[in-house]
Order: structure tokens, then C-alpha cells, then sequence
């Protein structure tokens, strides 16, 4: 089995220090930079945009994982795909013709996902699902770093690898929110591939490059 990626969130970094704390996380050997994209409207933050995921781009050769939580999302692929992003996710429940919204991303050139919220079936992405390049799998309702992981997640985890097991799927298995060292074992059992952390990354008390080694080593363990 390939070992799991991590992908920490800068959503959860200090801006003032971006470049810093992107490399800062490359040092601890993350294999994916995470970006949070958040409009106010789908989700109630706002964030980022092209400008910071361009900036991104200049200070790291690690993929970038851009995560759309935005309506109509189609109206900003190619702004996020000429800024640097290697792989765009949207999330069912703002797509209403979501395989038009995903052959709109792989016609950019950048892999294709899907994230599902908390409440949301798995069941609902089954039609796309054997074409997809990533399945985010969210374990906090999405809007904002820190959050506690709902437990009930890794159940949900544990469907989501078996539809793509049933369909054939290739995609990475991605779930984002409230994972850390304490539960990132168990996620990667349940049928996860990439994990994304945040907060147990950029707030880990001896900084970035320890927070992703503590999640690595907990997934040695």
C-alpha cells in the first residue's frame, strides 16, 4: 500500500509568513500544499483567491490542492488553474450539472474533484465517481480551521472507499477537517489517501515542519 499523503492547509497559517510557513510544512515532507477557497456565501468565511494561490505557486514545487467552497464555481476554474493549482475540487452541492463542472476542470489541464459535506451522501457522487481524480471526504462542516472531527466521519469515510472500489475508481481519497495525529491512523484504515490538517500542522507548538512529521509518525505507529 502507498503511504498516505498529507496536505497541509494554509487556511490555517500565518499570512504574513506564507512562503515561510509553505516551506516550512515541505520540510516536514507534506506531499500536497492544501488551499481553501471560501466565498462567504456557500460557506460564511471568505479567504483566498487566484492572487495567493499564484503566490503559493512561486514558493513550492508540492501540488497544489485547491478546494472551491464557492458558488458557481464554474465562473473561477481557469482563474485557479492559470494561478498554479494542480488539482481543482468543487462540491456537489453547488453543482447542479456536476460532470459538466468536472470535464470543465480537466479541460484546464488539472486533476478533477468532488467534496462532499458532512450531511451529504456519499451515494449522491456515485454517476461521476468512477471518473473522478479526488473524493473529498469534509469531517467538519465546511467554513472555518479548527474544528472538532465528527466521529460519524470515518463510517462515512469507509462507504466512500467502497463506491470507488464498486465503480473502479482511481481517485484519491481526501477527507478534510479536524484530522491530527490523535485520529489520522484511523482515517487512513477506514480507506483515506490524503489527509488534510490544518490547525494540527500550523498551530502545532514547535511549528509546521513538527506538526507534519507528529502526523507522519502517527501513521508509522
Amino acid at each position: 500500500m502507498k503511504p498516505v499523503k498529507l496536505a497541509p492547509s494554509i487556511l490555517s497559517c500565518d499570512f504574513s509568513r506564507l512562503g515561510e510557513e509553505i516551506r516550512a510544512a515541505e520540510a516536514g515532507g507534506a506531499d500536497w500544499i492544501h488551499v481553501d477557497v471560501m466565498d462567504g456565501h456557500f460557506v460564511p468565511n471568505i479567504t483566498i483567491g487566484p492572487v495567493i494561490t499564484e503566490g503559493a505557486r512561486r514558493v513550492t514545487g508540492l501540488p497544489l490542492d485547491v478546494h472551491l467552497m464557492i458558488e458557481a464555481p464554474e465562473r473561477y476554474l481557469e482563474a485557479f488553474a492559470k494561478a498554479g493549482a494542480d488539482s481543482l475540487t468543487v462540491h456537489q452541492e453547488t453543482c447542479p450539472d456536476l460532470a459538466a463542472t468536472l470535464a470543465q476542470i480537466r479541460s484546464l489541464g488539472v486533476r478533477a474533484g468532488v467534496a462532499v459535506n458532512p450531511d451529504t451522501p456519499v451515494e449522491s457522487i456515485r454517476a461521476v465517481a468512477a471518473d473522478l481524480d479526488l473524493l473529498v471526504i469534509m469531517s467538519v462542516q465546511p467554513g472555518f480551521g479548527g474544528q472538532k472531527y465528527i466521529d460519524g466521519s470515518t463510517d462515512k469515510i469507509r462507504r466512500a472507499r467502497a463506491l470507488l472500489d464498486e465503480v473502479g475508481g482511481r481517485a484519491e481519497l481526501e477527507v478534510d477537517g479536524g484530522v491530527d495525529a490523535s485520529n489520522a491512523a484511523a482515517v487512513a484504515a477506514a480507506g483515506a489517501t490524503v489527509l488534510v490538517a490544518g490547525s494540527a500542522v500550523y498551530a502545532h507548538p514547535e511549528g509546521a515542519a513538527e506538526g507534519v512529521r507528529a502526523i507522519r509518525k502517527a501513521l508509522q505507529a
